[in-house]
């Protein structure tokens, strides 16, 4: 197990369990944590209606075409690019500080996730001021950091028996738990709050006098965060799918599966905001954890439903950790040719290290600022702040445009249809499909880049 390189030992057990994988891969914080309250920003039905376009535009090709490439040589990123071409190496190692750097401050919220539904588990009791017990937790040096390490070793060992083996099996459970949940949440949710109702129209009929251009590109790039493209993610889980595996077909569940758990996830929290008189648009990334538990706390069997709520964003967190961890781990391990358990510790070691400084930086290190240049001049951000967005708005859309061009003038299509259909067995790349890869994509992620440097108000 301490070299594990061959292709056929790497293929997933089943299709199912490589849907479960990179569903689950795509299904985290992004769209249990972000989108609601995103959605709610952006207007609620419009934003989703926008929000559906963009997959649809963005997601889903992109997914397809990083999963055409994995498979094509059954490596890691770095390895996978550097097939066609050599100099292209270098897409691969961006997509790998990319992913160290996301799980940097994804592994400390997810630690968060943790410990509340430990707390709700054991008593159910985060005092009568919910910002404060927030507040108080984030900031304090030590707790937040033991929670974070017990994420980071729980996911790094049952990553060094191989994705294809503990996790997938684990993955074919905890995804179907995860909409069961959720699902769960959302009819307790519908039925106990008095204003349901007004938050489901909200959410779900769109007033298009809403729309503006901030919904738009806010929507381009929750896809970016929420469907996990543009950094390698399905580069490394297409690397163990069979070649007699119909990847456009397998591209469109992933994508219908992680906007399936988006929409379910607002209908959790939109209702029950709008019943407990919250403003979602205020409340913003901490909605979860001190504004849903402060409404939990006021209905009845609030502590069932909300261990329930935070079970099932720790599942969403965890399957996502998975594959995030493995891009790293499959790229020491083959281009680096460590072997799985070398791999194994030193991609949780890097991990480790920069969560203790995102963890500080709620607290103790939160006077450090780190410096970010837009249209408006130079300014500061926090450790989490300045990694969020050197990530989720600069690395990944840049990171699209190259798989982009990688396939349109380096692989070329010819052969990059070969390899998605199956030598045609499932029909040919189009040229609706073409014109996504060479027009649509590139112009959403310049939008983006224009947006996050202050181009694009």
């Amino acid at each position: 197990m301490s070299n594990q390189t061959n292709q056929e030992t790497r293929q997933w057990g089943s299709r199912f369990g490589y849907l479960m994988v990179a569903a689950g891969a795509a299904i985290g914080l992004g769209n249990i944590w972000r989108f609601p309250y995103l959605a709610y920003q952006g207007g609620g039905g419009v934003f989703l209606v926008v929000y559906i376009i963009v997959v649809a535009l963005i997601g889903h090709p992109m997914v397809q075409m990083e999963t055409a490439i994995g498979r094509y040589t059954g490596k890691d990123t770095v390895s996978a690019f550097q097939r066609i071409n050599k100099k292209w190496g270098f897409a691969g190692w961006m997509a790998n500080v990319c992913t160290l750097m996301i799980n940097m401050y994804y592994v400390v919220v997810g630690g968060w996730v943790a410990k509340y539904a430990f707390q709700y588990l054991i008593s159910g009791d985060f005092g009568s001021d919910k910002q404060a017990y927030y507040d108080n937790f984030t900031s304090s040096t030590v707790e937040p950091i033991v929670w974070s390490m017990i994420l980071l070793a729980f996911v790094s060992i049952l990553l060094y028996f191989g994705i294809t083996n503990i996790v997938e099996k684990i993955s074919k459970v905890m995804l179907p738990l995860l909409f069961a949940l959720l699902i769960v949440c959302g009819i307790w949710a519908f039925f106990v709050n008095e204003n349901a109702i007004e938050g489901v129209k909200y959410y779900l009929l769109p007033d298009f006098s809403k729309f503006s251009f901030t919904t738009f590109a806010q929507a381009a790039t929750q896809v970016l965060f929420s469907v996990g493209i543009g950094w390698g993610l399905y580069v490394t889980l297409g690397a163990n799918i069979p070649k007699e595996n119909n990847l456009k077909s397998d591209a469109i569940m992933v994508s219908v599966f992680d906007t399936a758990a988006a929409i379910l996830a607002g209908f959790v929290i939109v209702p029950s905001a709008f019943s407990g008189g919250v403003d979602i648009e205020s409340a913003g990334p901490s909605l979860v954890f001190n504004v849903m538990t402060d409404i939990f706390d006021k209905l009845p069997g609030g502590r069932i439903i909300g261990f329930c709520f935070f079970l099932a964003i720790l599942f969403a967190v965890i399957s996502s950790l998975f594959s995030f961890f493995e891009i790293s781990v499959r790229t020491f391990e083959d281009n680096r040719h460590m072997g799985r358990l070398k791999a194994s510790v030193l991609t949780a070691v890097i991990i480790g290290i920069g969560n203790i400084f995102v963890s500080l930086g709620f607290g103790l290190l939160s006077g450090v600022q780190l410096p970010w240049i837009d249209a408006g001049g130079f300014k500061t951000l926090g450790i989490y702040d300045w990694l969020d967005t050197f990530t989720a708005y600069l690395l990944m859309p840049i990171g699209c445009i190259l798989v982009c061009i990688y396939i349109a003038k380096v692989w070329g299509f010819k052969d990059f249809e070969k390899e998605v259909t199956n030598n045609g067995k499932f029909g040919h790349v189009s040229l609706y499909e073409k014109l996504l890869t060479v027009v649509v994509v590139p112009f959403f992620m310049i939008v983006i880049l224009l947006t996050v440097f202050g181009f694009i108000k």
